[in-house]
């Protein structure tokens, strides 16, 4: 469980190609609310986070446009040229509002469908080395080379990684001031300080949206959560309770 003040950081300056979409994916429209607006809304609805800081692109005209950008607690901070300097952006931003103390959230902003009781569950599980959601692999896993099968790995070592991730502010910013060659995720930048993150198993549903086929699925999770939101609701007999943000 980690002790000290507790900031979210959204790296949100890539032009997400992939999607095809001739904008930023964070803008794609999901059931009626931005992408960015979803998952904005699911970090804000966990009471523990103090502020949530945003890394935009200082020519992104979208961003203005929505609420969240002049939310009290949200922050936006200039992204760089990389997810791993915009990452390194808003962790300076919470070393300056929070001090030495401060632990950082990252969180992409195409994954609207975070569960708040999985990033409980990344809390409570967290130790000094940091924690981040994962998912084990079910699959069989073939490492190739020149296009064949090299061999085959143990998938019962291997997970998926997935956000948000959890660190000392302190360490992720001097982890993410080195050569950034090989860096795709947080915890592969404190790899290489020689710490150990925790892995916390998550849910399916916590997908990144990537490509075009991804938001139809995304459709269904969002759904199914709200559904099973429903049904608990419903097991209270004296009013209604719901939660911002789903699951």
């Amino acid at each position: 469980m980690i002790q000290g003040p507790l900031y979210a950081v959204v790296p949100a300056a890539g032009v997400g190609e992939r999607m095809g979409a001739g904008f930023p994916k964070q803008y794609l429209s999901l059931a009626g609310k931005t992408l960015a607006e979803h998952t904005l809304n699911r970090l804000l609805s966990f009471a523990p986070i103090e502020k949530v800081i945003v890394a935009v692109s200082d020519d992104d005209p979208w961003w203005p446009t929505l609420s969240m950008a002049s939310h009290p607690r949200v922050t936006t901070v200039t992204g760089g040229e990389s997810r791993a300097r915009s990452v390194r952006n808003g962790v300076a931003q919470a070393l300056m509002d929070g001090g030495e103390d401060a632990w950082v959230l990252v969180h992409d902003m195409a994954r609207p469908l975070v569960r708040l009781s999985d990033i409980q569950k990344l809390l409570d599980a967290c130790d000094d080395q940091g924690a981040i959601l994962a998912l084990p692999v079910v699959d069989t896993i073939k490492q190739a080379a020149d296009g064949h099968i090299d061999k085959t790995l143990d998938r019962d070592t291997i997970w998926r990684a997935l956000t948000p991730q959890l660190f000392r502010a302190a360490a992720l910013y001097e982890a993410l001031g080195e050569d950034l060659t090989g860096i795709t995720d947080e915890a592969s930048a404190m790899e290489r300080q020689g710490l150990h993150p925790v892995l916390v198993a998550g849910h399916s549903d916590n997908i990144k949206i990537t490509v075009p086929e991804d938001l139809p699925l995304a459709r269904f999770y969002l759904a199914r959560q709200f559904e099973a939101e429903q049904l608990e609701v419903g097991r209270f007999e004296v009013g209604k309770v719901e939660e911002s943000g789903g699951l």
